[in-house]
């Protein structure tokens, strides 16, 4: 049986990309021992650059795009799954050299899979999404470098995107003391809905600063980068912990060493794309215990297929609060 997939195609002489919605079977997906139903897909950063080619994610053509899904299992020839598992996938190259969430079914490896903890079905999965698995990570992150809730402000930068959002929720049920940094002063009510204590104008952050300020803040998850991380990187107290995942600035680093020398600060890097299968399980089973569901609702619009190529440029421009929960087959 056929199901609709979002298929993006590039004229290889003009190096210009084509996108429209299909039908296709399952004769047509990649290699890989599962297949799944998918009920929903998410829009992300990368998946905006993807849509729009402002950025060469895609690197197989022609590709179904989107880096996440999550739906049910349809076979599996392992012992990882069974039909009628609930699972997850984030990041593994889908959407970039194997297909993505875009479709209405999946065929991956069985180990790319999450099965979904008991409260968490696949809607609310994807609610979460990748920006919120990421955002999870980053606050794993923070305690391995021993950040806890009582040592002082932890800054959170991009606080209106995906990852912001859920990490400012999820820092507030733990007890943090959050400052959101955001271009769009307009949402500081819906910031400080989150658990945000504190709203910066990101203005004070991105522009070019000194090698090291004044001491402030205990930790920082940082989804910008750029002039934004080494500011923030500049002002972290001795000790201090920056997780960074995000480039939505720029992908440079104008910073020095004095944060590292003098004041021993830690820069953790935060991939999702290629984390462990145990790291994976490990964050979805703190998202299910530690962020709290019922601010999702107020983070997330709801989107189809069709309605993606405008979003994604809407994504880019900064337009989109929170997270674009995409119904694929739900």
């Amino acid at each position: 049986m056929s199901f609709p997939a979002l298929w993006l195609s590039r004229n290889e002489e003009e190096k210009e990309q084509h996108l429209e919605l299909l039908e296709r079977d399952v004769s047509d997906l990649m290699e890989g021992d599962t297949i799944v139903k998918v009920a929903y897909s998410t829009l992300n950063y990368k998946d905006a650059l993807a849509l729009t080619g402002k950025a060469p994610v895609v690197r197989k053509w022609p590709m179904i795009p989107g880096i996440d899904f999550a739906g049910v299992v349809e076979s599996c020839e392992s012992d990882a799954l069974k039909p009628g598992d609930e699972v997850v996938l984030n990041g593994w190259g889908c959407g970039e050299v194997h297909f993505g969430g875009y479709a209405g079914k999946a065929r991956t490896p069985a180990k790319w899979l999450v099965k979904l903890p008991k409260n968490i079905d696949a809607k609310t999965a994807m609610e979460i999404g990748t920006a919120g698995y990421t955002a999870m990570l980053c606050v794993l992150a923070l305690e391995e470098q021993g950040v806890r809730a009582g040592d002082g402000e932890v800054l959170v930068t991009g606080a209106s995107g995906g990852v912001g959002g859920v990490s400012i929720a999820l820092l507030s049920k733990l007890g943090y003391k959050i400052v959101a940094s955001t271009g769009r002063m307009e949402e500081s009510d819906y910031l400080k809905s989150l658990g945000a204590d504190e709203v910066l104008d990101r203005n004070t952050l991105s522009e070019k600063g000194k090698p090291l300020a004044k001491e402030r803040w205990a930790g920082v998850i940082d989804s910008v980068g750029s002039h934004t991380l080494a500011n923030a990187l500049a002002q972290t107290r001795y000790g201090g912990a920056v997780a960074a995942c995000g480039l939505a600035q720029g992908m440079d680093l104008p910073a020095s060493v004095a944060p590292f020398i003098l004041r021993g600060v830690r820069l953790i890097g935060v991939d999702s794309v290629m984390a462990s299968p145990e790291l994976r399980a490990k964050a979805w089973s703190r998202l299910a215990k530690d962020l709290d569901m019922k601010k999702l609702a107020s983070m997330t619009q709801t989107a189809t297929l069709k309605d993606l190529e405008s979003l994604a440029k809407n994504l880019l421009a900064g337009k989109v609060r929170g997270r674009v929960l995409v119904e694929v087959g739900a």
